[in-house]
């Protein structure tokens, strides 16, 4: 599979402030990749390097080919931006902000309008069109920067934290979005967020930590590596049950009458259960999530508090 973005050892300090510290990761090209970390984790600033916005102090970046640096001009074109702030004037409607997007790019005004149409319909906001920006739910004016974003037919989105501040249903409605566009287009789409539940779409994850990698791989192979799944059992013979789990030498911890035992693998409960059926009332078998691979890693999980740095 071809890799649309490849980043080596790649540095960048700020006064003595290592904000990335030679940090090397690729992305496949029609993939959905997550970029996360923590408040100060340097994902910004890895993100401004890429979009040609900040000049790095050692490494290099390859977007599609071009090299930062060099050929800047064509890498902006290769990338489409939703920033977490909101660009667009808020006193111009939907389709006039498309359109002086769409001048940017050198568009005639005939291409302004094919391409309008074509965003609008991939974003679904025909029927806002004609409302000024500033008038629109926040909900609707994601949709908006998503479809400024496509408007040069990018091979790349960069979504910077897409859905905060939106609540929920506005958070499912872009997602859905997002994953529709990638389908139908094929299009790499590059994340950084701090919900961590929008990260389990992900093909490929990178945990950031003080400018570092600290962790890679598909949201599956993180749990594997980083959390176990649960069993939790609930008892009216806890003297016995704690017996017996000792004396088969089997770890737990006990929380009144709820016995947690850690699993390797799901399936590890199946011959526990078996064993111990008749000191069972009830029982549960967690599965590991992201929010448990980013405790282990960060001894927290990120959320809509840690802005991203």
């Amino acid at each position: 599979m071809k890799r649309i973005i490849e980043v080596e050892r790649l540095s960048k300090s700020f006064g003595k402030v290592k904000a990335v510290n030679d940090i090397s990761f690729y992305v496949d090209e029609g993939a959905l990749f997550s970029f996360l970390g923590t408040n100060g984790a340097g994902k910004s600033t890895t993100i401004s390097i890429l979009l040609t916005l900040l000049k790095q102090d050692q490494g290099g970046v390859v977007i599609n080919g071009y090299t930062v640096g060099k050929q800047d001009q064509a890498i902006r074109q290769e990338i489409g931006v939703v920033f977490q702030e909101n660009l667009l004037d808020p006193l111009l409607t939907v389709k006039e902000n498309l359109a002086i997007r769409g001048s940017f790019y050198g568009m005639t005004r005939k291409e302004r309008k094919v391409a309008i149409t074509r965003v609008m319909d991939v974003v679904d906001i025909q029927s806002i069109s004609n409302r000024p920006y500033g008038h629109l739910s926040g909900g609707q004016r994601r949709r908006v920067d998503i479809a400024r974003a496509l408007i040069h037919k990018p091979n790349i989105l960069i979504l910077d934290e897409p859905t905060t501040g939106l609540d929920p249903q506005s958070r499912k409605n872009i997602w859905a979005t997002i994953l529709q566009l990638q389908k139908e287009t094929g299009m790499t789409v590059f994340l950084t967020t701090h919900y961590i539940e929008e990260a389990a779409n992900s093909d490929y994850v990178v945990v950031m930590k003080e400018g570092s990698i600290v962790a890679k791989g598909t949201p599956e192979q993180l749990k594997n590596d980083y959390s176990t799944d649960l069993l939790t059992i609930s008892t009216e013979r806890a003297d016995e049950l704690r017996s017996l789990l000792m004396l088969n030498g089997l770890e737990f911890n006990e929380e009144r009458s709820l016995f947690h035992i850690r699993l390797s693998h799901t399936t590890d409960a199946i011959p526990i259960l078996a064993k111990f059926t008749s000191f069972i009332s009830a029982f549960e078998v967690k599965k590991s999530s992201l929010d448990d691979v980013f405790i282990a890693i960060n001894g927290k999980v990120v959320n809509q508090d840690d802005s991203i740095c």
